[in-house]
């Protein structure tokens, strides 16, 4: 009996002191967290090249874990690369192809972009169904709170951001949604395309465009909130970041950090957007900013004591943008890749990827195994112990943890975009093919680089491989579906092709 006593005061001591661990920590089943940038290019972190913007805390985490250089987004704009991820399916079977943008600017007229349809299975209802709790917290941009594309409707528990991605254009809204509710923030009505006067110089109302509440940092808070209240039990949080895409507006204490460092000229409102008088130190100081949220929720993984039971992932929708008063060129914002934002060259899909999981992730590995976000749905079934019924991916996690003998490789990634003239593109091993302008030049060729030699993709192939392209086009026939809607319907058009929208 005094032995048993013993035992029990021992134990007692033991979770006073805090020595067991928490609950998830010690399950089989670790939180993943997946923190999504907008429009950051594959240059844009220093651990890919950067070197004008400081990005400390990723920079870290690649080297605390995996780094990706073969990693593409499923399309190269909001919507449709958000739908591909969260779905597992490629261009070519998704149901959301495009920016199919519903509504206005103003508060009054928000209304979204075309929503996910009811019966879509999303990554959310799969970890719900392994019993995560499941939240996401940012930029959604898949439909209203009204609609079948609410997040509570879509595999989500909790969540909390911009519902609208038009609303998204502006740090300092008015509010944010949390589940189904307005959440008023201490900022007042901008309207962030409002341009300023050039003649005034830097005596313009710059200061219009600032606000108390910054979105990014309301949304750090949630994240935070979110962890704390489910560290007990495994959880899955997506957090897609509005981060950098513009407008160009930055707390100004972030700005003040690179002012000095570039040469640089007030941006004006030309090109869309916000006004600043500092267009390359907000943008710097924007992509810091997000680096700084993301040291913040590794920090809080460690001070629950769930650093080691929780995979993280980092990735970006698409590639850098070419408005707003942003300067990809000066920055090097794509790693010299071809294109940018709306192009499926690679500066317009390539994007950094990079994953967190102490002791199951070899540190400081580089790979150059070939993959897509579209993959996401198929890693996260295997981590869970699921089997899927359908998708368009192949599991990572092989990859992930060193086992790179066991890891399935794509016969192909195949992306199609109907916006910006309709674009369709297919990787395959070394060898990248693209074709524009197919809405109304369906007959226009493609073109064909070696990755392997030619990343920049300058030199077209396709005269000397009429055999490789055959493949291209068998390939198309086999992987297009018929878009849900005319206007996303580029490759076989039911009726004039002239109609839809570029």
């Amino acid at each position: 009996m005094k032995l048993l006593q013993r035992i029990g005061h021992c134990l007692v001591m033991i979770i006073f002191l805090g020595i067991l661990p928490s609950q998830s920590q010690t399950g089989s089943k670790p939180n993943v967290i997946y923190i999504y940038a907008d429009d950051l290019g594959y240059g844009e972190l220093g651990v890919y090249g950067q070197l004008k913007i400081k990005t400390p805390n990723l920079d870290k985490m690649a080297q605390e874990g995996i780094r990706f250089t073969n990693h593409y987004s499923s399309s190269p704009v909001c919507a449709p690369a958000r739908c591909m991820l969260l779905t597992g399916k490629h261009g070519g079977h998704s149901f959301i192809h495009g920016n199919y943008e519903l509504g206005g600017f103003a508060d009054s007229l928000e209304r979204g972009q075309m929503p996910l349809p009811a019966n879509t299975f999303t990554i959310g209802k799969l970890m719900q169904k392994a019993g995560y709790k499941t939240a996401v917290i940012g930029k959604w941009g898949l439909g209203m709170n009204n609609t079948s594309g609410d997040p509570l409707k879509q595999g989500f528990d909790y969540y909390y951001g911009y519902l609208d991605q038009k609303q998204a254009h502006n740090y300092y809204p008015t509010h944010l949604w949390e589940n189904g509710k307005w959440d008023s923030l201490q900022n007042k009505p901008i309207n962030v395309h409002l341009k300023q006067d050039p003649s005034k110089g830097m005596s313009a109302d710059f200061a219009y465009y600032q606000g108390k509440d910054y979105a990014p940092s309301k949304m750090t808070e949630k994240a935070l909130a979110f962890m704390q209240q489910n560290k007990d039990r495994p959880f899955f949080l997506y957090l897609p970041y509005t981060l950098p895409h513009v407008s160009l507006q930055s707390p100004k204490e972030w700005v003040d950090q690179y002012i000095g460092q570039f040469s640089e000229q007030p941006y004006f409102g030309e090109q869309g957007y916000s006004s600043t008088p500092y267009p390359l130190s907000t943008y710097a100081a924007m992509i810091s900013y997000l680096d700084a949220q993301v040291g913040i929720i590794l920090k809080q993984l460690k001070q629950l004591g769930l650093d080691k039971n929780t995979l993280v992932f980092f990735s970006s929708d698409n590639g850098p943008t070419f408005n707003g008063g942003v300067d990809r060129l000066y920055f090097n914002s794509n790693g010299g890749l071809r294109g940018q934002k709306m192009d499926l060259y690679e500066g317009g899909i390539r994007e950094p990827f990079i994953a967190r999981w102490p002791g199951k992730i070899p540190i400081g590995t580089t790979s150059n195994h070939i993959s897509v976000q579209y993959d996401m749905m198929a890693t996260l079934a295997e981590i869970t112990g699921q089997q899927l019924m359908e998708t368009d991916g192949l599991s990572l996690l092989p990859t992930l943890l060193g086992k790179n003998e066991k890891q399935k490789k794509h016969p192909w990634l195949y992306f199609e975009y109907p916006e910006n003239g309709g674009q369709i593109a297919i990787r395959m091993g070394q060898w990248k093919a693209i074709k524009t302008e197919v809405r109304m030049h369906p007959e226009k060729p493609w073109q064909l680089f070696d990755l392997s030699v030619d990343i920049a993709e300058t030199k077209d192939l396709a005269i000397q491989n009429p055999a490789m392209i055959k493949t291209m086009n068998e390939i198309v026939e086999k992987e297009h579906q018929q878009a849900p809607i005319l206007e996303w319907e580029f490759i076989h058009p039911k009726f004039s092709n002239k109609m839809g929208k570029d």
